[in-house]
């Protein structure tokens, strides 16, 4: 099992470092007291592989010697493959951020001042951080850093790999509302004209073929290519998780579709994590009966449908 033991003083970002590797898949868990970490190891081994606790002063052993003993202890199993984070900021940085968010200092309940607290806190806290494996201060860093920082750490690079999410849509039914992206291919020539491509979408030969003989669809395709790749480094710095892009035409049927496939076959074969969602497809597509049997009930072919899209 990989873990990974967050603990340092507090208001120096072990919620921000605990946030971080529960996006890059561990399972988190926040202010465990220390006598309960050998039981949760072996309670999550078979569930989970990566394991993250966040201790801090508030669920310490009375003694610092006590949570020394747990983690050499738990560091001598074969199968357990630990990395102990302290994370620190010098005593003014701490008292502006409590002062931000006017938030209580863990020591400040035992009738401590906020700056005797942080001077306490330190002193306790030094034995655990002299037993960590990684020292972080954090007082020049702000939350985008510290993530940074982390996932470099577990990842070996500075950002982890998004899930790239291209979807269609059609405009006459309403913008997605968890797009982060929104670009419009109405002013593009419309297969919903011609008629044997109306019954038809934007993953049908007969439409993919349409929209090659058109240079503006391809030189559109590129360019919402250049623009997300040029940029997409930096998304994957901005500690988020997912990334939508949604194209619309009028019914969410030829063009839209069409696009959003051209893109998402792209970041394909740039290894990227991609999913193809398209929202309205289906939904300008009347049924209607090819023929009937002989006793009278339809029989539908997808050949016959008729497009509502005007």
């Amino acid at each position: 099992m990989k873990l990974y033991l967050v603990s340092g003083r507090s208001g120096a970002g072990k919620t921000i470092v605990l946030r971080v590797l529960e996006d890059l898949g561990f399972y988190c868990v926040d202010n465990l007291p220390v006598n309960f970490l050998p039981e949760l190891i072996n309670m999550s081994r078979e569930k989970h592989s990566m394991l993250a606790v966040s201790i801090d002063i508030r669920n310490l052993p009375s003694s610092p010697e006590g949570f020394i003993r747990f983690v050499t202890s738990i560091k001598k199993d074969p199968q357990n493959e630990i990395t102990s984070i302290f994370l620190d900021a010098d005593d003014s940085t701490l008292v502006r951020r409590y002062e931000e968010t006017r938030r209580i200092h863990p020591l400040a309940k035992n009738k401590l001042g906020l700056e005797e607290a942080i001077r306490e806190e330190r002193r306790m806290l030094n034995p655990v951080a002299d037993l960590a494996d990684i020292r972080l201060d954090t007082s020049h860093s702000n939350i985008h850093q510290l993530s940074e920082t982390i996932t470099a750490l577990v990842l070996g690079k500075k950002s982890k790999d998004l899930s790239i999410i291209f979807e269609s849509f059609g405009f006459k039914y309403g913008v997605p509302k968890d797009a982060d992206f929104v670009f419009d291919a109405r002013f593009l020539p419309n297969p919903h004209w011609e008629a044997d491509l109306r019954h038809l979408t934007g993953i049908d030969e007969p439409v993919v073929k349409f929209f090659m003989k058109y240079p503006d669809m391809q030189l559109y395709v590129q360019q919402l290519d250049a623009f997300l790749n040029q940029w997409l480094p930096l998304l994957e710095r901005s500690n988020r998780s997912y990334l939508t892009v949604a194209v619309g035409c009028t019914g969410g049927q030829h063009r839209s579709v069409y696009i959003a496939e051209a893109l998402a076959r792209n970041f394909k074969a740039r290894e990227k994590n991609v999913q193809v969602k398209h929202k309205n497809m289906d939904r300008n597509l009347i049924k209607m009966p090819t023929y009937f049997n002989a006793d009278g009930t339809p029989v539908f072919s997808r050949d016959n449908n008729i497009n509502s899209n005007k």
